[in-house]
This record gives C-alpha cells, sequence and structure tokens, in this order.
C-alpha cells in the first residue's frame, strides 16, 4: 500500500482502522498513516498488514501493554516536538474506542486532534453475510451494544434482556466470554432456531464467520475457542425470506414518487 506522502501539521489523529482488511481502510485513513511521524497502534486489536504503508522512518508504538497514563504523555510530548501523531484504532473510534478520556486530556493539554472515522465490524459483517440489517417490513432498527465485562459496566437500562425485546438487528460486540449468559436473554424474545451470526476477527487472515441456530450460540463459540474479537449478528434478516416475498423498500418501487421522480 502506497501513498502520496504529505506533510501534516502537529496534531493528534485519532483514526479508525476498520476491521483489520487494509482495503478497508478510508482514503484519509491511508493518507495519514503514510504521512504521519508517529503512529501508536494496540497490536492485539489492529493486524500488521495495516501499518504496510507507513514511512520507513516512522515510530511505531505498540500499545496493547500500555495504560492511558502512558499513551497520552507519549502523544502529547510528540505533538509539542512538531511531529504528527496517529493515535490508531481499530473499527472505528467512536464505537468503544474509548477515546471520550483521550479526548478530554488531549483538550486540557491544548493539543489539537482530529477523528477520522473508520468501518466497524458490523457493516462488514453484513456485508459478507450478504444481507441488509434493514429489510422493509422485517426490521427497521440496528442496535449495537455489548454486555457488562471486568473493564466496563452497561447501565442496567441498557441491559441485553431489554434491548432484545425490540427484536430488532442487535449486534452484539466484546460478549464472547460470556456468551452463555448472552443466549439465554436473546433466546426469551428471538426464536431458538433464527439463524445468527458468529464472527471472528473480520478482515483478518484467520477470519471465521459462522451462521447457527441462535440455540446453538454458546456451543459453537465455545467448541472453535471464538472468544477475543468476536461480534455475534443476531436479526430477523439472517433468516431466509421467500422468494415470493413482498418485501421491498419504497424507494425503488414505480408506485412511489419522490422529490426526484414524480
Amino acid at each position: 500500500m502506497q501513498q502520496d506522502r504529505t506533510v501534516l501539521k502537529p496534531a493528534v489523529y485519532i483514526v479508525g482502522a476498520g476491521p483489520g482488511d487494509p482495503e478497508l481502510l478510508t482514503i484519509k485513513a491511508q493518507k495519514l498513516l503514510a504521512s504521519a511521524d508517529v503512529i501508536l497502534f494496540a497490536d492485539s486489536l489492529v493486524p500488521p498488514q495495516i501499518l504496510s504503508g507507513v514511512r520507513t522512518d516512522a515510530e511505531l508504538i505498540k500499545t496493547a501493554n500500555k495504560t492511558l497514563e502512558d499513551i497520552l504523555p507519549l502523544m502529547i510530548e510528540r505533538v509539542r516536538q512538531g511531529k504528527s501523531v496517529v493515535r490508531l484504532h481499530s473499527g472505528d473510534p467512536s464505537l468503544y474506542g474509548a477515546i471520550y478520556e483521550q479526548m478530554e486530556q488531549l483538550n486540557a493539554a491544548e493539543i489539537e486532534f482530529e477523528i477520522v472515522p473508520g468501518i466497524s465490524a458490523f457493516q462488514d459483517a453484513a456485508a459478507k453475510l450478504k444481507v441488509e440489517l434493514t429489510v422493509p417490513e422485517l426490521v427497521q432498527t440496528i442496535i449495537l451494544t455489548r454486555v457488562s465485562g471486568k473493564a466496563t459496566a452497561v447501565p442496567a437500562d441498557e441491559e441485553l434482556q431489554s434491548l432484545a425485546a425490540h427484536k430488532a438487528s442487535l449486534c452484539l460486540y466484546l460478549s464472547a466470554r460470556y456468551v452463555e449468559e448472552s443466549q439465554q436473554k436473546l433466546m426469551k424474545y428471538y426464536p431458538a432456531e433464527m439463524p445468527i451470526a458468529i464472527c471472528y476477527r473480520l478482515g483478518w487472515p484467520d477470519e471465521k464467520i459462522r451462521v447457527v441456530p441462535l440455540e446453538k450460540m454458546a456451543q459453537v463459540t465455545q467448541e472453535e475457542n471464538l472468544i477475543r474479537t468476536t461480534l455475534y449478528v443476531i436479526s430477523p434478516a439472517l433468516a431466509k425470506i421467500p422468494h415470493s416475498s413482498t418485501l421491498r423498500s419504497g424507494l425503488y418501487n414505480p408506485e412511489h414518487s419522490h422529490l426526484f421522480r414524480p
């Protein structure tokens, strides 16, 4: 991945790396990675191929073993030295990216920063599953959520069982270690035989996607040891829709008129 390199102003660029496939990086992300003086990246979440186009003289700093107290001073110091810094996050930074506290401290230090969005795993999953998660008259809502873990508690009003009651397209992040409990809660509202997708390390060389009945969600996860970097897609859209189905959007329906097609 070779990119035209430009001189960046001293600042922190919080960049979404996408799910793992370098071809799913945005053009802006590619340009920033190709031009930055310093790149801090979570090496446990961002595959090496994402960094294939960086400068040979760029400073690469792995952060999987670092705390925020280690990372922030590094970014602030490098910017004050006149360097451009990319803080590379997996997926999209705004979704489980832990960027809130980083932005707070960068603001407090009067360090300029910019956020560059990335493709999230749920979008890559839908593309590879060849499904639309918002099928007319079937499902029109997508819920992105997780269960409480050691590091992050989910607010009581957002507990999985209450969200499952909507029967929407539900994309469950960061929850593989709690899969048995999650399955039980989901089965109170979704049919046990409904197909769901277990998506492991999307975009990585060892990617796995398993479509199984909801009642097999925990069993397959555990049998194949799909614990880290796993996304679950639970949606009525994954069930096969009969070819005779009349479900369709009005957008391109000849019986529907709008501003551009009276």
